[in-house]
């Protein structure tokens, strides 16, 4: 049989009411951990071709379960969209995140902290190895990389800050921003260091959210070009679901973890 592309576009357009109902579903009031990340594709405007940024925020409940709580179609990824999409969050019923991982976009932390102050932020420390060494040329790469993982890979904050103080005396002059990447960050790269090992593990990199969408752009590779916002959401929703089907992913060792959670954040799950 023909199916002709506007049959099958009037067939998925009726998956667009469950769509939206489940893009708009109350949510739990706190969440453990929350993954920010965006994802870009192309997409057909007004007649011409223009990236967009699929904005993901992916949870962990206090049950340990990861969930996607949404995922919004905007312009390329800035912080002023985050902040809408942290309001929508606000909206639908999440009073507080513990501890939000996100990548080093300018003007981010800020944000989420207009609306949920009290959260701590992790950013992704694979993230910001990435953004120093572009500034790091090949004949000092392997040096200099070995001296960054003296810093990240320390076994506290203040042996950290130390090995930093050591990275910056010696490449400070040849490698400003490099060095600076990680001195401006400083006070939300080392999140990670005041919690235990197996919650270490979960939240020193956005890996969660990034292999979520790895997995969508296997489904999307073969579109180049979307035919509008509407369709890219029509599809993301229908892999979410698809990725979804076998029930939630428990995070492993997930008892300790809720229990050093527990004290960590004393009186922050009476909602």
């Amino acid at each position: 049989a023909k199916i002709s592309p506007t049959t099958i576009s009037n067939i998925t357009e009726k998956v667009m009411d469950t769509a939206y109902q489940w893009q708009s579903r109350p949510l739990d009031p706190v969440w453990a951990i929350v993954y920010f990340d965006a994802v870009h594709f192309k997409v057909k405007d007004s007649g011409s071709v223009h990236t967009k940024a699929a904005y993901t925020a992916y949870g962990v409940s206090l049950d340990g379960f990861r969930e996607v709580l949404g995922i919004w179609i905007g312009e390329s990824e800035g912080a002023s969209y985050w902040l809408s999409i942290f309001s929508e969050l606000k909206q639908r019923g999440v009073e507080d995140i513990l501890i939000a991982c996100m990548d080093g976009l300018k003007g981010l932390p800020e944000a989420l902290g207009q609306v949920y102050p009290k959260a701590d932020i992790q950013i992704c420390v694979i993230h910001m190895i990435r953004a120093s060494l572009k500034h790091v040329p090949n004949k000092h790469y392997k040096e200099f990389v070995e001296d960054l993982k003296s810093v990240y890979q320390a076994v506290s904050q203040d042996v950290a800050e130390r090995q930093l103080e050591v990275l910056a005396q010696k490449w400070g002059n040849k490698y400003k921003h490099a060095v600076n990447t990680w001195q401006n960050n400083w006070a939300h790269i080392c999140t990670f260091f005041r919690y235990p090992t197996e919650l270490r593990k979960l939240i020193y990199t956005s890996n969660a959210v990034e292999g979520l969408h790895r997995r969508l752009r296997k489904v999307t590779k073969s579109k180049s070009v979307f035919p509008s916002s509407q369709a890219l959401f029509k599809m993301l929703y229908l892999a979410i679901n698809d990725i979804t089907e076998k029930g939630p992913i428990r995070c492993n060792g997930w008892k300790y973890i809720f229990h050093a959670l527990g004290t960590l954040f004393p009186n922050r799950f009476n909602y």
